[in-house]
């Protein structure tokens, strides 16, 4: 179900700004905006930090191998 809210734009220094009521909060401390035609879409930004990728992975059984530190490489690796 679609919820309309009439709304009143203003200036914020040069920029046009809506307060977004309380009903319309968007999580977190950044969105997203587009404009599709005479429309204009705002969405809570996704978030993609570790934390985020550690909760979708599944636990990790095996061990890990013995490293024989004689074959790492010596120089900085560029990454």
């Amino acid at each position: 179900m679609d919820t309309e809210r009439h709304v009143k734009l203003f200036r914020n220094g040069r920029n046009q700004a809506v307060r977004i009521p309380v009903e319309f909060e968007l999580p977190g401390n950044d969105a997203i905006m587009r404009k599709d035609g005479d429309r204009l879409i705002i969405e809570p930004a996704k978030t993609s930090g570790l934390l985020q990728w550690l909760a979708t992975i599944e636990p990790w059984d095996e061990e890990f191998p013995d490293v024989d530190e004689g074959q790492l490489p010596l120089e900085d690796a560029e990454l």
